[in-house]
């Protein structure tokens, strides 16, 4: 009976959301929204991709960017607590969906209702199968962070890094490295070339010492390392020489090398997968509720998630997207290959554990920026 009852609460929630959404009026939707993204070439791709064909399908909408991402979940606890929330659509990675689902400040999703069934006739959960990671993260790419090189450094005596460990390497690959300002990711390669095995890395950091073992690896490269913030600045100080190597997205990485025809290539070994997509803040009014419903459901379909790749090398999270990538909107190149979820791309790769990263991200990021100011 209570399974019958609440079957019957959810068709006639869906059944007022449907009436509500069939409806295009301002009194029922609102006429703009703000969505939070990471700037730079991936949020262009979603403008192009997403939100252009979506404002010209729904004159007098309007779409504010703001590029807040990376303090995402530090900026909606604030909203929350002052009682205003600005913001309806916010792109995050995995693990600060998570926190951000678990804390309350995502809307849960109901995946097969909101989101739009495959063009292969597969329900949505199916079609986004693993890369529903939780109740409220609304799946949208698969990206990694690798790291890209110089290819003309003359110390290096015709050497090329063909192992993540290459950054450890300072008396055969000489030269500043580039690394994100932050522990994830940078723990679990420190102790994969500390000789720690794949399956065993949250194991070990979970152990007395296991993060400060990762620590001091880290802290053998240290005073040779250029610490980044924006997903913008590795390739910057790649294509100026300040730096040889160094950690970014995959996507950044294509376009210095594919777009800027830098000096510079790619290392794939041990990338490191995230999923990437969106969360709706909890308690939006209806009428930004209902458009916001509106624009995730067009924007994470089939063919649009599959335009995305059109404009930057990352992979669609939707299975019955794959094989519609195509060629990239401008260089007219294949992007099957430069997707790091092409075969010849993963033949050693991690995935975050999103659990143990919402459970420890506070604490070892305070640990980890203390040993930084050491």
């Amino acid at each position: 009976m209570e399974k019958w009852m609440t079957l019957t609460r959810n068709l006639l929630a869906t059944t007022c959301l449907s009436l509500a959404a069939g409806s295009v009026s301002a009194q029922d939707m609102a006429d703009s929204m703000t969505i939070v993204s990471w700037g730079g070439a991936y949020q262009n791709s979603q403008a192009e991709a997403y939100a252009k064909p979506y404002m010209e399908a729904n004159p007098g909408v309007s779409i504010t960017w703001d590029e807040s991402s990376n303090e995402a979940v530090a900026k909606l606890r604030a909203q929350a607590e002052a009682g205003n929330i600005t913001w309806d659509l916010v792109d995050v990675e995995g693990p600060d969906s998570q926190r951000l689902c678990d804390e309350g400040l995502a809307m849960e999703i109901d995946f097969d209702e909101d989101l739009a069934a495959g063009d292969d006739g597969s329900s949505a959960t199916d079609d986004f199968g693993p890369s529903i990671i939780n109740d409220c993260f609304i799946p949208q790419i698969v990206f990694s962070t690798t790291f890209g090189y110089r290819t003309d450094v003359a110390e290096w005596n015709g050497a090329t890094p063909d192992s993540v460990c290459a950054i450890f390497d300072l008396e055969k690959f000489p030269g500043k490295r580039s690394l994100e300002k932050r522990p994830k990711k940078n723990l679990e390669w420190a102790l994969l070339c500390d000789g720690v095995a794949k399956e065993d890395l949250y194991d070990v950091l979970d152990e007395d010492g296991g993060v400060e073992r990762a620590l001091a690896k880290l802290g053998t490269i240290k005073d040779q390392v250029v610490w980044w913030s924006a997903g913008a600045d590795t390739p910057q100080l790649l294509a100026d020489g300040e730096v040889v190597m160094g950690s970014t997205y995959n996507g950044r990485l294509f376009s210095v090398i594919e777009e800027q025809k830098q000096p510079v290539a790619m290392l794939w070994d041990w990338q490191v997968f995230d999923f990437d997509g969106w969360i709706i803040p909890a308690d939006l009014p209806e009428d930004r509720l209902a458009r916001v419903k509106d624009f995730v459901k067009f924007a994470t379909d089939t063919q649009r998630l599959a335009d995305q790749a059109k404009y930057i090398s990352y992979g669609p999270a939707r299975a019955s997207s794959q094989p519609l990538v195509s060629t990239h909107a401008d260089l007219g190149i294949e992007m099957g290959p430069h997707m790091p979820t092409n075969p010849a791309n993963q033949k050693n790769f991690l995935v975050n554990n999103i659990e143990w990263w919402a459970d420890n991200q506070d604490d070892v990021e305070a640990r980890f920026q203390s040993w930084l100011v050491k």
